[in-house]
């Protein structure tokens, strides 16, 4: 990494750590100021949030903030706009447009959402029906998404839509940034199996879009979409928190708790073979965070690659696997939920597991959201691996033709 980039980037952080000391800062005042330091996504241009350096110096940037006391928590309070939406409105607006967007998206002063997927349209996005039609400068929208994450927080939405069912179905599609607050716009809570709604289902009925607020040009929707999805499957995997953390934290205070149980004689002592699935999934979780770090550093600015997909692939299998290994642990206890089925609407993303009890209840997702570990499964086969598509039947037929359910 270029000498002259280090001394760049060090310069800046000494800078803003002198003017904006965290402990004295608050948490959207640091962040802003990052933003505008150009620290906030290293790789992006100068005004946006970067310096145009190599994304590689993330890693520094962020530890040296943590070490400082700073948060870097903003990266998951607004993982939708900060992890997907950022990268997508760089590649494919113009600097003017995205500026105006990125430093309150950084700041976490507004939160963004994705609108993707649709009852009829979850694994096979392309099949979407949401439909935007022309009317002058702007476009009307009518249609419904669902599995929102915090839509009943955000400002701004990620809307992938329908402007013409009489091309086939991935060149119909046009993908704006849409006001959550605009009329028109009716967002509705999605209870989950934990008791929280931190997905939603949104109508649109009539909602109106300027046609400055289209992201690429009219029917281009699908790879400005891929764009998004391939920078969420980079942020979901690489969610990866310190060594220790995540799901293996459960599985070691599910064994540590059933070792003093024994101790007590309240209950039976753990086995060799329970010692050696938790260090099979220790190990696993080890290999995964460092996988994680070395594909962050590595990662060159841009549209990231299927690389992504293989993070969440084992992300979610393993955190699956982790939590069921966890509850197996607590024995009769596991099957209370002693957190409680209090419906609620939470102000940030339910990757929180306050227990183990939640942690294992959540994880279930794991495997749905972001795409699916069988889509994820045909992406890398095929792209990575080289191994046939799977017959497409519809890919040349107007989407208007195209058998629906």
């Amino acid at each position: 990494m270029s000498t002259d980039e280090r001394t760049l980037v060090e310069g800046k952080l000494d800078a803003l750590l002198e003017a904006y000391p965290p402990a004295d800062t608050s948490e959207r005042e640091f962040w802003g100021a990052q933003f505008d330091h150009g620290l906030a996504w290293v790789q992006h241009p100068e005004g946006l949030g970067g310096l145009d350096v190599s994304p590689r110096w993330q890693a520094l940037i962020d530890r040296r903030i943590t070490e400082a006391g700073g948060s870097t928590r903003n990266r998951y309070l607004n993982v939708l706009g900060i992890g997907m939406g950022a990268g997508t409105l760089v590649a494919h607006t113009s600097p003017e447009f995205a500026s105006r967007f990125l430093r309150p998206m950084f700041a976490c002063e507004e939160i963004w959402c994705q609108l993707f997927s649709e009852p009829g349209a979850g694994s096979d996005l392309a099949a979407l029906s949401t439909t935007a039609v022309k009317d002058g400068d702007t476009w009307i929208v009518n249609g419904q998404k669902v599995w929102t994450t915090l839509a009943h927080l955000a400002k701004w939405g990620l809307l992938v839509t329908r402007t013409d069912p009489d091309v086939p179905k991935h060149a119909g599609l046009t993908y704006f940034i849409v006001d959550m607050e605009g009329d028109g716009v009716d967002v509705r809570p999605l209870y989950q199996i934990t008791g929280e709604a931190e997905f939603n289902e949104v109508y649109f009925d009539d909602a109106r879009i300027p046609d400055e607020y289209r992201v690429g040009e009219v029917g281009q929707g699908w790879n400005v979409a891929m764009t998004t999805l391939m920078n969420e499957r980079v942020a979901i995997g690489a969610n990866v928190g310190p060594r220790g953390s995540g799901a293996i934290s459960h599985a070691v205070e599910a064994f540590e708790r059933r070792q003093a149980a024994a101790a007590d004689g309240a209950g039976d002592p753990v086995s060799d073979h329970d010692l050696d699935r938790l260090m099979s999934h220790w190990i696993e979780a080890e290999a995964l965070r460092l996988t994680a770090v070395r594909a962050g550093e590595a990662r060159l600015a841009g549209t990231p690659g299927p690389e992504g997909s293989t993070m969440k692939l084992h992300w979610a299998d393993l955190n699956q696997r982790t939590t069921s290994f966890a509850m197996d642990l607590l024995g009769a206890e596991g099957m209370t939920y002693p957190d409680g089925y209090e419906f609620t609407r939470p102000d940030e993303t339910s990757n929180r597991t306050e227990s183990v009890h939640r942690a294992f209840l959540r994880t279930r997702a794991n495997s749905i959201e972001g795409g699916t570990s069988e889509i994820m499964k045909n992406i890398l086969g095929e792209r990575i691996l080289g191994l046939p598509g799977e017959p497409r039947v519809d890919k040349n037929i107007p989407w208007r033709d195209v058998p629906r359910s």
